[in-house]
């Protein structure tokens, strides 16, 4: 693909939305600091994926059909969500997990008004201890080769865009869509 082609596909890139994501006003804010096209799709894993359109004029999902991303983000709006993920919804949360892994997807793990330092000095809203918060949540990261990005919920649009916009761009420069 020559730098024409990659630059045609960037600029024709849309952000799948999970349809299962509330509609709720942060989301709406969310969803417009995208700064780029967005349709609630449901998705097979994760909370966000990027679609295209190939040089040959086909996206690379088609709207309404089952969606396996090459990379998503699952969202979580807290520490405290996490930390309910990591211990009462575990079985569940490792399936999606799974689920990506099987199609070889990367995965990242944006969490919303969180750091380490919160979550090591168990400033959350639950009774997990941080020693065992830290060690349930690395140990998710390493067995699905998650990449984990803590940022506040105002900014979670523009790194989502980021994300998968940057993404996207060296898959095409690699040659990952021909």
């Amino acid at each position: 693909m020559d730098a024409f082609q990659i630059e045609s596909c960037l600029k024709s890139m849309q952000i799948f939305i999970d349809s299962n994501e509330q509609q709720t006003e942060q989301a709406r804010r969310r969803y417009s600091s995208f700064s780029v096209p967005y349709i609630r799709q449901k998705l097979d894993y994760g909370d966000y994926t990027y679609n295209f359109t190939l040089p040959d004029g086909k996206p690379l999902h088609v709207e309404n059909t089952r969606v396996y991303g090459d990379v998503v983000i699952e969202r979580k709006m807290s520490l405290t969500e996490l930390s309910s993920n990591l211990c009462q919804e575990k079985a569940r949360f490792k399936r999606e997990f799974q689920r990506a892994k099987e199609h070889g997807a990367k995965i990242y793990l944006l969490v919303e008004d969180a750091s380490w330092e919160k979550l090591m000095h168990g400033r959350y809203g639950t009774r997990f201890h941080p020693n065992a918060y830290m060690a349930a949540l690395l140990g998710i990261m390493a067995e699905f080769d998650i990449s984990p990005i803590f940022c506040q919920k105002e900014l979670s649009g523009k790194m989502i865009n980021n994300i998968l916009y940057r993404e996207l761009r060296k898959r095409l420069e690699r040659g990952d869509y021909g």
